[in-house]
C-alpha cells in the first residue's frame, strides 16, 4: 500500500469563486457541483457560519502551482490573461 500524501489545494482550472469548493472536491475524489451544493445547503442552514468558513479557507488554503511552474511565471500568466 502506497502512502500517498495528499494536499488541500484551492483549484486554478475549475473554480467559480476562488476555487475552494472545487480543491475540496479533487482532495476528496468527488464531483465538484456536489460540494458547492453542500456549501450552499450548508450557508442556508448554519446562516453565515459556513460563509466565514469558506472566506478563512479562501485566505488559508494555497493555490495549487503545478510543479512545473513556478510563482512568478503563474502570476506573470495572470497579468497576461486579464489584459
Amino acid at each position: 500500500m502506497a502512502n500517498e500524501n495528499k494536499r488541500l489545494y484551492r483549484s486554478t482550472d475549475d473554480r467559480m469563486i476562488a476555487g475552494v469548493c472545487a480543491g475540496v472536491a479533487d482532495y476528496f475524489d468527488v464531483d465538484p457541483t456536489l460540494i458547492r451544493l453542500l456549501f450552499v445547503f450548508g450557508f442556508f442552514v448554519t446562516g453565515s457560519g459556513l460563509f466565514w468558513a469558506y472566506v478563512i479557507m479562501m485566505i488559508v488554503i494555497p493555490e495549487y502551482v503545478p510543479a512545473g511552474e513556478d510563482i512568478v511565471s503563474v502570476e506573470a500568466k495572470e497579468v497576461k490573461e486579464k489584459k
